[in-house]
């Protein structure tokens, strides 16, 4: 036992051999390197007390997740990286090619345009139709020039799609995984929660508990936008419905108004992708997305459109061609049900449970406009 203050142990060593030598100018001698400057050496990072705790977590988590399906008998389905469809419809993909020089898409490796795939959740409701609960876990990429705190070109999503579910049945899973990985960091952490708690997030373990022992907060996106307008605070993005919500006004229901994780769902038609299914009210969508104090939006999610001749009409509205979907609509014509599934940011909610402000800081290399040193 160590007679010193700070420490447990102390190791009395009968001999010591010199196997790896470094030289004086070893970028991790000193404390309190600030994370901007342990990006520039993401080779090392992992060296330091702090990161070696944050991958250690991702590990746990990786585990988690697979442990929360497998014990509720999903089917875990490796979907492609590389990819012909345009999942959210946005057109922030990065183009697959082996094209020197622009050329005609015919005469590419594939013979047509294909790029890295923003999500495995089309080719997860293939599996769904088959084998009924189906998840994915893997890489997406998104060729989105933005340097937010939040957003990668490159992070890792999970995606559960289940058959004969509905929106509410989709909520329910949404929330009963995002409290399972949170009650698991709680219980599992081997002393790393301890170390956030103390150099990132003096409130992180409080914060966890709340989350893991009080249910979610529901309320529709009329009623989010109505206690929104009624707050008083003056937005950067000024609030009216018929908008996509902003993190501050996702952060205002979770951490002043309702001060807990809340789904907002039932979100207008026209800022949705096309295969969200449409309420009977023809204006909305059996959207929903799951809000978390500090991160704002950490789960997006929809029942889908099971219907053909709706789902072909919202395709058309979208500008979409159904010659590019044709296996989509496939689904839908050789035997449908109804259908749902959501996508949970694998590194939102490590960023979540260690308190880590950056997402960068959660991910070994980070992949972001202008940087891929690695």
């Amino acid at each position: 036992e160590s007679p010193g203050k700070g420490q447990t142990w102390e190791l009395h060593a009968s001999s010591v051999q010199l196997v790896g030598e470094a030289p004086s100018d070893f970028p991790l001698q000193k404390k309190g390197h600030s994370p901007e400057f342990l990006r520039s050496i993401s080779h090392l990072r992992p060296r330091a007390n702090l990161y070696g705790a944050v991958f250690r977590m991702r590990s746990r988590l990786a585990n988690a997740v697979h442990r929360f399906f497998n014990e509720r008998d999903f089917t875990l389905v490796h979907t492609p990286i590389i990819t012909s469809s345009d999942c959210e419809g946005a057109g922030e993909m990065f183009r697959v090619t082996t094209q020197e020089t622009p050329g005609k898409p015919e005469d590419d490796f594939f013979g047509k345009n294909t790029f890295l795939t923003v999500s495995g959740q089309l080719e997860g409701e293939a599996f769904a139709t088959a084998l009924s609960n189906i998840y994915t876990f893997g890489p997406t990429f998104r060729a989105e020039n933005s340097n937010t705190t939040r957003h990668a070109a490159e992070f890792w999503m999970i995606e559960p799609e289940m058959a004969f579910c509905d929106l509410d049945g989709n909520m329910d899973l949404a929330e009963e995984f995002v409290k399972y990985l949170v009650i698991d960091v709680l219980e599992n952490n081997e002393g790393d929660l301890e170390i956030f708690n103390k150099f990132v997030d003096k409130q992180l373990i409080e914060k966890l508990k709340f989350v893991a022992e009080r249910p979610f907060q529901r309320v529709s996106y009329t009623d989010a936008v109505a206690i929104l307008l009624e707050s008083g605070v003056q937005f950067e993005y000024p609030v009216e419905w018929g908008v996509n919500l902003q993190s501050e006004h996702e952060r205002y229901l979770t951490e002043e108004h309702f001060k807990c994780p809340t789904t907002v769902y039932n979100y207008p038609k026209a800022v949705k992708p096309f295969y969200m299914r449409t309420n009977e009210d023809g204006k909305t969508v059996t959207a929903m997305d799951v809000l978390v104090p500090g991160i704002g939006e950490i789960i997006g999610g929809a029942q889908r459109e099971e219907r053909l001749e709706v789902l072909r009409a919202n395709m058309h509205e979208h500008g979409l061609s159904e010659e590019d979907y044709w296996w989509y609509l496939d689904l839908r014509k050789y035997g449908s049900c109804p259908h749902a599934g959501f996508g949970l940011g694998f590194e939102r909610m490590l960023m979540f449970v260690t308190g880590m402000k950056n997402i960068r800081d959660v991910i070994p290399f980070a992949r972001t406009p202008g940087h891929c040193e690695f």
